[in-house]
């Protein structure tokens, strides 16, 4: 049997796409998400939280002695549910070290300072915490530190507000927080990210519509929906990827598609209920979009409705769809659902 090889093709041109410059301005912006985030501590951790509280550091010891800091839920040994919690001592050793020149918003302390691990006596684990110094050439691996007490805790690892050097520990101050009586702990902690959103070029003239009191949106060139008008605008067809060729004006009437009536109350509302959240389909284009429909009893609404939006005045608009109150109806007749059920 014989074999042949055929060379590879030698890749001529650069491999990198053009991208031609936008049209219209992109437009940019912060993008600040935040929730809290609440969970129960389990019996375990909540015996840690609430030893905190009284100035207490604990662990777990294992089937084979070892003992953990903070004490784990179950046994590394044996995998048994930890059921021996131990206290050890508020002074330790640093194991290993990094220094923090300068200090994030949501650090514990806001002067440069050391991240280490430390090793508690009575412990055979090491507890991540921060060292209060005043530069890296004051702190070292074992290096001795106590814990530093907060005067008001709550059973979290912040309630030790940092280590200093030195093993000789002041006893914890006595517990200014108000805390809730139980063995269970849960911790409430705040989660945020911040971004630099950057609109697309699509999205950007959008927006500057809203503020203009003008709806656009796009017209796909080809492929599944070649002719149909997207809104708001998207670059590239969901179905199959085909690009928008055209910016397209849309008027500001259109029918309700479907909708439903809100009757619950729910914390944030602003509107109270009974309203209507429905999907309107402006004249000329082919996806219906979520809004608010107001200025009418809840139960008169219907399929088929024709609307009209209601704008903020215009030194109130901005750069979102908000720019529209809601959609009000005009008192035309309604469409006839053969010319619409496809949106449905």
């Amino acid at each position: 049997m014989s074999t042949s090889q055929t060379a590879p093709r030698a890749i001529t041109g650069s491999p990198v796409a053009a991208v031609p410059e936008p049209e219209s301005t992109v437009l940019t912006a912060p993008l600040k998400n935040s929730f809290d985030y609440t969970r129960s501590l389990g019996p375990v951790l909540s015996q840690f939280a609430l030893a905190l509280r009284d100035g207490r550091i604990v662990g777990s010891r294992s089937s084979n002695g070892t003992v953990s800091v903070p004490p784990v839920e179950f046994d590394p040994a044996g995998g048994a549910q930890t059921t021996e919690l131990v206290d050890v001592a508020a002074v330790g050793t640093v194991v290993t070290w990094t220094w923090q020149p300068e200090p994030l918003e949501p650090q514990p302390l806001d002067t440069p300072f050391a991240w280490a691990l430390i090793k508690l006596d009575g412990a055979d684990t090491a507890l991540l915490h921060v060292v209060a110094v005043d530069s890296p050439d004051e702190i070292a691996t074992g290096a001795r530190v106590h814990a530093v007490w907060r005067p008001a805790r709550t059973g979290r690892i912040d309630d030790i507000a940092h280590f200093a050097l030195g093993d000789t520990v002041d006893p914890a101050p006595t517990n200014e927080a108000e805390n809730p009586d139980g063995e269970q702990v849960v911790i409430t902690t705040p989660i945020t990210t911040e971004t630099i959103h950057s609109a697309t070029e699509a999205e950007s003239w959008y927006l500057e519509g809203l503020k203009a009191g003008k709806l656009y949106g796009c017209r796909i060139g080809e492929g599944v929906d070649a002719g149909r008008v997207y809104f708001p605008p998207r670059a590239v067809s969901p179905s199959d990827g085909s690009p928008s060729v055209e910016r397209v004006e849309l008027p500001d009437t259109g029918i309700v598609t479907t909708f439903c009536i809100v009757n619950v109350p729910f914390q944030g509302q602003r509107i109270k209920p009974p309203y209507v959240a429905a999907y309107v389909l402006l004249d000329g284009s082919d996806i219906p979009f979520l809004h608010l429909i107001l200025d009418c009893p809840a139960d008169e609404v219907r399929m088929g409705m024709r609307v009209e939006a209601v704008w903020v005045p215009e030194e109130e608009r901005e750069l979102s769809l908000g720019s529209i109150s809601h959609f009000r109806p005009t008192g035309g007749p309604d469409a006839e659902y053969e010319s619409y059920r496809e949106f449905l």
